[in-house]
């Protein structure tokens, strides 16, 4: 019999109604029946393309003695962490101040009093192995010491909930210290080589702060990457991070977009879930490093098979997002479970029962495809060296294409997405099961990948990716508000859950992204000067609803949610992850909105919350890598003002801390004006000069 969550919109909490667990949705009612019953709360945190969330689902929850256990002396809440980020970040945290480490299945047990943490853990087996008990075994021990041991308990709390709280304390400094950038710079230059993790991620705020060291060499473009002793060493970590995406396993080179992270440091074998927000991260920064010279046929294939992708499987009828796909698929209807990477890997044999002894051959000398395989007997394709591909390995690709979609890539245009496991073994696929796709949009993962596509539209000078990425904003308008408060998802189109600081943070950047893709496109008629308005006003009246609801007036800084009675903490994420803090985002924002607008308003509240931030920046700059990058941009904001023709040339560059604002009304003789902040530098009379001055404004 289903439990509470069947009638979950949630695809993550719909896969565990089955469980013979009684769980609950976080909500009022099972807080205060915790509290009544005297039980402490299981919390179970996950998401739905989370392999191992998947294998404790089919495992440990799906077992009736663990089950009867659970029932009987915990209240077991489920959580979907799309949905509720706050809580996610807040028990996150905990956790890694328990464990030192974090991940997801998130499992904690909270006291059911004060809603605070006592002991945690990730991916918990049914049976005794790793050193460490069995689930069962764990569940009776932790709820034996909830009975017996409150001092002790309450300790562990204390310390918990302390060390929280401190991260909310600010402390100012100087802003104008142009050492903290500098020491920022050197800090995270050995993150992306970090050798004490096996798994290689992509890490994009780092990536992204790293590659704004390019000041020190001119912003002019640099040579093809075929001479590598002409790159300057200021592009190389972000570089090089960058062609590890785009000829890894990760980037999946046959239906294109990129997987989650790998489980090697070769990058070669991934952990294959398919996440929105990496994918628009990892599009942008490829064009960033594309347009600061570093103009490989690998990265620009990266960046349009991504697009393809996106377009093909994860693009739904109104123009929105999709979230995620699984990393697992069914490889036949009869199959009772899933394998991870099934859909993606191929075989030897299969591979010579597909290609002709040529076309094999020069795959496998372009992949690293062999006999034994580097995936379980079988082959993911992860190419030997960047470059153009010949036309043989694109056949080899086109004809791979077919084998896993049934149908040629010219004629795909829509892949159905298969919603939850029941359509997915159950439609008539004419090519392999796919994974299932999680259906649902969240504005910020949507306004990553618009960000993405603004940003490759921009330099490109492509308006078809523009119209797709405006296609997704479409609904932000007509549907996301209810009333007047904007709303983080969409189920079918209906949106549920006001919106946090990370969804107003990341659909902000996306419309300033959109804003000045149209002024990059005006003069090619990709898009109009009042649509550039359009956006910008739109960004602005979502930034005064963001200042309205989550900024913090004491101290400077955006809450991640609204106060609720069951935070135990009020968050200002800072910390970058998988995706960038949302302050890091909004104080960005904020200055390019000074900018535009020249309302200076939006640059003191970027300043008030830099300066709440200030020991984080200068004492653990490896801690945010987005929070140096608004850093960055606060001291050295720059507008320029020219026609639509020397905008378009310069949105092709990478200017990370440049605005473009088309001004047809210019001194006599002069092709553009440089404001450096609140300073406008001599107008520029020819494009030399125009380079000079964004030299001295930027450096």
């Amino acid at each position: 019999m289903p439990n509470r969550l069947a009638s979950s919109q949630s695809l993550y909490l719909q896969k565990h109604a089955h469980n013979p667990i009684d769980w609950w949705p976080w909500c009022a009612e099972a807080l205060a029946t915790a509290k009544r019953d005297q039980k402490p709360i299981f919390l179970s945190i996950g998401y739905s393309s989370c392999h191992w969330c998947t294998v404790m689902e089919g495992e440990a929850f799906s077992d009736p003695e663990i089950a009867d256990y659970l029932n009987s002396h915990f209240v077991p809440i489920k959580v979907d962490r799309e949905e509720r980020p706050d809580l996610d970040s807040i028990y996150m945290q905990a956790l890694q101040m328990m464990v030192a480490q974090g991940g997801w299945p998130l499992n904690i047990w909270l006291d059911p009093h004060d809603l605070v943490p006592f002991y945690g853990g990730t991916y918990f087996s049914v049976d005794a192995r790793y050193g460490r008990p069995g689930f069962l075994r764990i569940l009776q021990a932790l709820r034996e010491h909830y009975d017996t041991q409150p001092e002790q308990m309450g300790e562990v709390k204390s310390q918990i909930l302390a060390a929280l709280q401190a991260t909310t304390a600010a402390e100012a400094g100087d802003l104008f210290d142009r050492s903290i950038i500098l020491h920022g710079w050197r800090a995270n230059a050995t993150v992306l080589e970090d050798s004490r993790s096996s798994n290689r991620f992509p890490m994009i705020p780092y990536t992204d702060f790293l590659l704004r060291g390019y000041r020190v060499a001119s912003p002019e473009p640099w040579p093809e990457v075929g001479d590598e002793t002409e790159i300057p060493p200021t592009l190389q970590p972000s570089l090089q991070r960058g062609l590890c995406l785009a000829l890894g396993g990760i980037n999946d080179h046959v239906g294109g977009g990129f997987h989650r992270y790998t489980v090697d440091p070769t990058w070669t074998v991934p952990h294959f879930e398919k996440m929105l927000y990496d994918n628009g991260q990892i599009v942008r920064l490829l064009a960033d490093l594309w347009s600061a010279g570093a103009q490989d046929p690998a990265l620009r294939s990266g960046i349009f098979g991504a697009i393809d992708w996106l377009k093909r499987e994860m693009t739904a009828a109104d123009g929105s997002f999709y979230a995620a796909q699984d990393a697992d698929n069914f490889t036949e209807a009869k199959a009772a479970e899933p394998e991870e990477g099934a859909f993606y890997a191929w075989r030897w044999v299969e591979l010579e029962q597909l290609l002709d002894p040529e076309t094999l051959s020069a795959l496998a000398e372009t992949f690293t495809v062999s006999v034994p395989g580097n995936f379980e007997e079988a082959n993911v394709l992860q190419r030997r060296s960047n470059g153009v591909l010949s036309d043989r390995v694109l056949a080899a690709l086109d004809q791979l294409f077919v084998a896993r979609y049934g149908q040629a890539r010219s004629t795909l245009s829509q892949f159905p997405p298969a919603r939850n496991a029941t359509e997915a073994k159950t439609s008539p696929w004419p090519g392999r099961i796919p994974p299932v796709t999680d259906t649902k949009a969240i504005v910020a993962w949507n306004g990553l990948m618009v960000a993405g596509l603004a940003r490759v539209a921009a330099v490109f000078q492509d308006p078809a990716v523009y119209r797709l990425a405006v296609g997704a904003v479409a609904p932000w308008r007509d549907r996301q508000w209810v009333g007047d408060r904007f709303h983080r998802l969409a189920y079918d189109g209906q949106p549920t859950i006001a919106a946090q600081a990370e969804d107003y943070a990341e659909a902000i950047r996306a419309l300033l992204e959109l804003q000045q893709a149209a002024t990059a496109l005006v003069a090619i008629g990709g898009a109009t000067p009042a649509e550039a308005a359009d956006w910008l006003a739109l960004a602005q009246k979502l930034q005064t609803e963001f200042d309205h609801h989550l900024w913090d007036a004491a101290t400077g800084g955006y809450f991640n949610a609204e106060t609720g009675a069951d935070l135990i903490v009020r968050e200002r994420s800072t910390i970058d992850n998988a995706t960038p803090a949302p302050n890091g985002t909004a104080l960005q924002n904020l200055v390019r909105l000074a900018l535009l607008t020249e309302d200076l308003a939006y640059l003191d509240r970027a300043e008030q919350g830099l300066k709440a931030f200030y020991s984080l920046l200068k004492e653990h700059p490896r801690a945010c890598p987005s929070l140096l990058s608004a850093l960055d941009c606060f001291q050295r904001p720059v507008l320029v003002r020219a026609g639509a023709a020397t905008l378009a040339e310069l949105a092709q560059h990478y200017l990370p801390t440049t605005l473009l604002r088309l001004d047809d009304q210019l001194p006599d003789g002069a092709i553009a004006l440089v404001c450096q902040g609140l300073t406008c530098l001599p107008a520029a009379i020819d494009r030399d000069r125009l380079w000079e001055l964004l030299r001295q404004a930027q450096g």
